[in-house]
């Protein structure tokens, strides 16, 4: 799609942070979740305190998609201690990548997915990895697209559900 910025967010974009990452979680994953295990992840994984902290982390990067004055989608990037778990130094993690339901198709996904690329290229990371949850083929297919391998597993909770993340990565220095 023509015409959408990608947008450092900082701190003061805290309640668009908040929206965005609500909102998309909800449409992605509300349909095969409880509404009690979501609701519950929803209050703690997006709350005030935990945003603030994540967006003053000097180790973690947040960008907008925007559309006209709208914020579409988002990415969530980390480096090294801030990682959720291999912190290896010459590495990126992608944390999140969500598009608001309304845009899938549209390549907003890919272009958030080029700048994470680029910022492991700007930081010489070796490679970059993410979890994505077995259950989310559309996801899956669009990482393995991109040159994204298997190499583990890990248990992510929903609220009082432990649900299995098929870990990925790909290489991104030559």
């Amino acid at each position: 799609m023509e015409n959408i910025l990608l947008k450092r967010v900082y701190p003061e974009d805290l309640a668009q942070l908040q929206q965005i990452g609500r909102q998309t979680f909800l449409e992605t994953f509300a349909a095969s979740n409880s509404e009690e295990n979501m609701t519950t992840y929803l209050a703690e994984g997006f709350s005030t305190e935990k945003l603030s902290t994540e967006l003053h982390d000097a180790h973690s990067e947040f960008y907008f998609a925007i559309l006209g004055e709208k914020v579409i989608g988002y990415l969530k990037v980390n480096f090294g201690p801030s990682q959720t778990e291999l912190k290896d130094d010459k590495s990126l993690e992608i944390e999140r990548i969500y598009v608001l339901q309304e845009f899938h198709g549209k390549k907003v996904g890919q272009m958030l997915f080029d700048k994470a690329i680029q910022i492991a290229k700007q930081q010489h990371a070796d490679y970059v990895w993410l979890g994505v949850w077995e259950h989310n083929p559309r996801a899956i297919q669009f990482y393995k697209k991109n040159g994204f391998v298997e190499f583990d597993r890990h248990i992510f909770l929903l609220g009082n559900d432990a649900q299995t993340d098929i870990m990925m990565k790909l290489k991104v220095k030559s």
